[in-house]
């Protein structure tokens, strides 16, 4: 077979298209399809040419307006290009997943492309003190509509609500993982575990529950392939109590009152110092459990369990540091890991009270 040839398929199956095809999440998803015998094409869109063989490369920005060109022989798109970093500059980030998550369904409507396949979270369900453990697929979306990265899921689903009313004939498929997991995944929830300590709010208890970016992938085939619509909750079976949690780790917990937490943690963001709002923190101490019932039926299983994934995620961050989120580097690190989170949690009052002194001045 000559160089750039895509090997024949037999398949009458879809052809399915993946955003953000180069790396991540995206390129594990193009390289599972591209061996799927149930897949007759694969079209791989990202911004630049990424290494799967045997898929169809079409480099284009998915916040383009002229994407529906490059869709007309596509039956079902996965939109994955989703920046998740709490290192981007949230008005940015926001600007990125909406407008890309905008166009990817506006494009996907005027291209006909009959199946739309776009990744929120579960964070969505928001995390409360009082949550069933776990929640319905259908329970209602408590999450923060903020600058936070929740508030950028919220809005995505929203417009996933209305994409079949604005494109008749189009369905759209929601899936929303439990706390991500793998190589390359950065977020609030993963930097809760490269800090010295794992914070918690006394008289709460923590439940935890993750999703390896694996078992997202071979959820997301079914997806692309129609087994699994509507909602779709995905995570390991079951949960982590805090105690199973820390014995994983080697880390003991910090317990403070609600009150000092989120208090501190939201004068901390409004001054900089750290990038997510006080409501981030309640994803790590407070249970958002996903029950994956449509999976579960679809005979969909997850090769990693609650104890395996958080054992990936360990051997992810080793060697890492962060402290309310925001990522030790040098000294910090150093000082941070010496001193443990009461130190840590000290001195980040005392930049609330040198920043309010300078304010005076």
């Amino acid at each position: 077979m000559a160089k750039g040839q895509i090997r024949p398929r037999r398949s009458t199956g879809p052809v399915v298209a993946v955003t953000g095809a180069a790396t991540g999440a995206g390129r594990a998803l193009t390289a599972r399809l591209a061996g799927s015998d149930e897949i007759r094409k694969v079209v791989a869109i990202d911004g630049h040419r990424g290494d799967v063989p045997d898929v169809i490369w079409r480099v284009v920005d998915v916040r383009d307006p002229l994407l529906s060109n490059r869709l007309s022989d596509v039956d079902v798109i996965v939109h994955l290009d989703v920046e998740r970093s709490p290192e981007v500059n949230h008005r940015e980030r926001r600007t990125y997943n909406i407008r890309g998550a905008q166009t990817v369904v506006t494009a996907a409507g005027a291209a006909r492309v009959r199946r739309v396949v776009l990744v929120t979270s579960a964070m969505v369900y928001g995390a409360l003190a009082d949550n069933p453990v776990p929640l319905p697929e259908d329970a209602a979306l408590q999450g923060e509509p903020n600058s936070s990265l929740v508030g950028d899921y919220l809005e995505i689903e929203e417009l996933a609500a209305r994409a079949p009313v604005t494109h008749p004939g189009m369905t759209v498929t929601v899936l929303r993982p439990a706390a991500l997991v793998g190589p390359g995944i950065d977020t609030v929830v993963t930097r809760h575990f490269e800090a010295p300590r794992l914070l918690a709010v006394k008289g709460s208890a923590s439940r935890w529950q993750f999703c390896h970016i694996d078992d997202l992938v071979a959820a997301l085939e079914l997806a692309a392939l129609g087994k699994v619509s509507g909602v779709v909750g995905v995570g390991s079976d079951g949960w982590l109590e805090q105690d199973k949690v820390e014995e994983l780790t080697g880390k003991r917990r910090f317990e403070l009152p609600a009150v000092i937490t989120f208090g501190t943690a939201q004068r901390l963001h409004r001054i900089g110092v750290t990038p997510a709002p006080a409501t981030d923190l309640q994803y790590v101490v407070y249970p958002w459990v996903v029950d994956c019932a449509t999976l579960r039926d679809a005979g969909w299983k997850p090769a990693y369990d609650n104890a395996s994934a958080l054992t990936a995620l360990i051997e992810e961050t080793a060697g890492r540091h962060a402290v309310a989120g925001r990522r030790l580097g040098g000294k910090e690190a150093t000082m941070a890991t010496a001193a443990g989170a009461t130190v840590a949690v000290i001195g980040a009052a005392a930049v609330v009270r040198r920043a309010r002194r300078k304010r005076r001045i």
